[in-house]
Parts: structure tokens; C-alpha cells; sequence
């Protein structure tokens, strides 16, 4: 059985959704590496602090206390100063502006710090953009879990309409593809994938294809 799981992928691609549900299954702990980026995002725009002064958000990013807390019916919350924040990092503003901040050096040198102390114990599934190639280099399973942007953008904007929230499929597509390029191309730890990670497509899957499909090569070796 693999205790320290991987998963990187582009926005959308189904990431959290999945890596909660193996966590799930195996009772293994979950680290969505991207709430911690959209973490310090809400911090910033709520305090009206210009997210172009690099210096200023990784002083942010230093200093910030991001903590994660499970319930008893095993849900997680994240908090930002004892602020629990898990809905608000999910809003529209926090989309269109935490790539801007991740993509920053300070801000994900401070992360990647915490991510690497709370992966060390193993027995737990992480999930982002850089996991299998920075801050679990040596994870004993490593998924790319990805999907066209048709379908990325099929599901976002699917997930605002049922949260009552207006949306247009074209724009959301616009700024996943926009979302796409900076994760790609940012200097300090692109997405990219590893050449031992396994490619997982969930374009045409469903959500339990895909969790079966990732449990097998977890249990792979057993």
C-alpha cells in the first residue's frame, strides 16, 4: 500500500474532489495544497493590499498562520488566524487572482515549508501543482490528473449555477485557459508533469472511475 500519494493537475481537473474521496477510502489524511495559495489570496484582497507588491504578500505568506481542522464527520476547514475561511476561498474574486499570488517565489517557498512538515508522517494524499515535482520529490505514488478545458469550464461553470451564482461558460473557459498559462510558465515550480507520474485523463470519467482507477495503483504491490 502507498501511504504518501501526489496529485497534481491543472485547475479543474478534479483534484480535491477525488483526493478527498481516496482519503476517504484509505482513512488517510488530506492536504489541498491550492487552499493554502487561495488562503493567502483572501487575505490579501481583504486587507486591500496590492497583489503586485511581491515583497509585501511574502512577508504575508512568512507570517500568516494557516491551519487545517477535521470535524468528527471528517470534514475539513481552513483557517487564516483562527478566521475559518473554507467557503470564502471558493469565491469568484479568489479564481481570478490566486494564480497571480501563487506563482510568486516568497509566497510558495513559505508554503511548500508547512506542506512538506505536514506530509512527513506519511499516510496521507496531497493535491496541487507542484507536489510530485517540489514538495514531494519522492512520493511513492505520483497521479497528473488532468482533463480538456472544455470540460474543466463544463464543470466550473456548473458549479457556480448550482451555488446560485451567474456565469458565463465562455469567460470561465477564458480564465481557466488564463489560469492554465501562468501555472504553466511561472518561473518558480511550474505545473508540470513528472516523467514517473502516472497520467490520469478524467475528461470522459466519472468521479468513481476515476477514484477506482487511482485506488488500484495505490494498492498496486500489495
Amino acid at each position: 500500500m502507498k501511504s504518501v500519494i501526489a496529485i497534481d493537475g491543472p485547475a479543474g481537473a478534479g483534484k480535491s474532489t477525488i483526493a478527498k474521496k481516496l482519503a476517504k477510502k484509505f482513512n488517510y489524511r488530506y492536504l489541498d495544497t491550492g487552499a493554502m495559495y487561495r488562503a493567502v489570496t483572501w487575505y490579501v484582497i481583504n486587507n486591500d493590499i496590492d497583489i503586485s507588491n511581491n515583497k509585501k504578500l511574502s512577508e504575508i505568506a512568512s507570517n500568516i498562520n494557516i491551519s487545517f481542522k477535521t470535524d468528527n464527520n471528517g470534514e475539513t476547514y481552513i483557517y487564516v488566524n483562527d478566521n475559518n475561511v473554507t467557503n470564502k476561498i471558493r469565491e469568484n474574486i479568489i479564481d481570478k487572482n490566486v494564480s497571480d499570488v501563487a506563482k510568486i517565489s516568497g509566497v510558495r517557498k513559505e508554503m511548500v515549508k508547512i506542506q512538506k512538515r505536514i506530509a512527513e508522517n506519511g499516510k496521507i494524499i496531497v493535491d496541487g501543482r507542484d507536489i510530485a515535482s517540489r514538495v514531494l520529490p519522492d512520493a511513492e505514488l505520483k497521479i497528473y490528473l488532468t482533463a480538456s478545458v472544455e470540460e474543466r469550464a463544463r464543470r466550473r461553470h456548473n458549479e457556480l449555477i448550482e451555488k446560485g451564482i451567474s456565469s458565463d461558460f465562455e469567460k470561465v473557459k477564458e480564465e481557466i485557459e488564463k489560469r492554465d498559462s501562468i501555472d504553466k510558465n511561472r518561473k518558480d515550480s511550474p505545473l508540470i508533469k513528472t516523467d514517473d507520474a502516472v497520467l490520469v485523463d478524467s475528461t470522459n470519467l466519472s468521479i468513481e472511475e476515476v477514484v477506482d482507477k487511482i485506488s488500484s495503483l495505490i494498492k498496486e504491490g500489495d
